[in-house]
């Protein structure tokens, strides 16, 4: 395989440059109407559809998958650079992108590209938090920083995460009882080292399999799920 001059595979440096040309050419007038219409607003819910999907694959160990999503991942990040290159007052690229990616992971990590040295996972968390904090000196909490978007189960961890970081404690809320007893299983969760939100989702999927199992074999039978002696399902029952 060749490589150019600072060791990159010439190969990978030729397919990611033109992934970056099919955009532009997508883009670009003459090219597709629908992504010349698309915004950043506009994207998010891809953004979001496909990560979840990588998410399962990784998940499935589906290995065909995992290169696929990763691929319509990468489409996300190529799609909103492009859409960057044309502001009119901030604009930036998939290489100012790629620049400060490298720039961040080199500063982030003294211990590999500069003289700091770690002894424990520990003293490795902590220098990556003063890291931080130096870079983003306009946060006043531990906590700031957290997305309000992520899911409930997910957010919750995170706080968890940060404050356990942070040396902070407090008694969880209990206004709302059955919330509160989610957190505390969240807190387990992050105590033992489970992602509370990956385990949730493979259980339901699980659940999910069962669930048509009976649905199936209830079928096959001429019965119809859920309708037994015990829970029999009226005209207005929810489905």
């Amino acid at each position: 395989m060749t490589t150019a001059p600072d060791g990159e595979p010439a190969a990978a440096r030729d397919a990611l440059r033109e992934l970056v040309a099919v955009m532009d050419r997508l883009r670009s007038p003459g090219g597709c109407p629908w992504d010349a219409a698309q915004s950043h607003a506009s994207l998010l819910p891809y953004l979001l559809e496909e990560s979840h999907e990588l998410a399962e694959a990784v998940e499935a160990d589906d290995r065909a998958g995992l290169r696929e999503e990763l691929g319509d991942v990468l489409l996300q990040v190529v799609f909103h650079a492009r859409i960057a290159t044309e502001h009119p007052d901030e604009p930036f690229d998939v290489d100012d992108v790629a620049r400060d990616l490298v720039a961040k992971l080199v500063r982030r990590h003294p211990h590999v590209f500069g003289d700091a040295e770690v002894e424990s996972m520990g003293a490795l968390h902590s220098q990556w938090d003063r890291i931080k904090r130096a870079e983003k000196k306009d946060r006043g909490s531990a906590l700031d920083g957290v997305p309000a978007s992520l899911p409930a189960l997910a957010r919750a961890q995170k706080i968890a995460s940060r404050a356990a970081r942070a040396g902070l404690d407090a008694p969880v809320p209990a206004d709302d009882e059955l919330g509160a007893q989610l957190l505390e299983l969240v807190r387990r969760a992050h105590a033992q080292g489970v992602d509370a939100e990956g385990a949730l989702r493979r259980a339901a999927g699980a659940w999910e399999t069962a669930l048509r199992d009976v649905e199936v074999a209830a079928t096959a039978s001429g019965e119809e799920a859920g309708t037994t002696p015990d829970n029999p399902r009226t005209p207005d029952a929810p489905s």
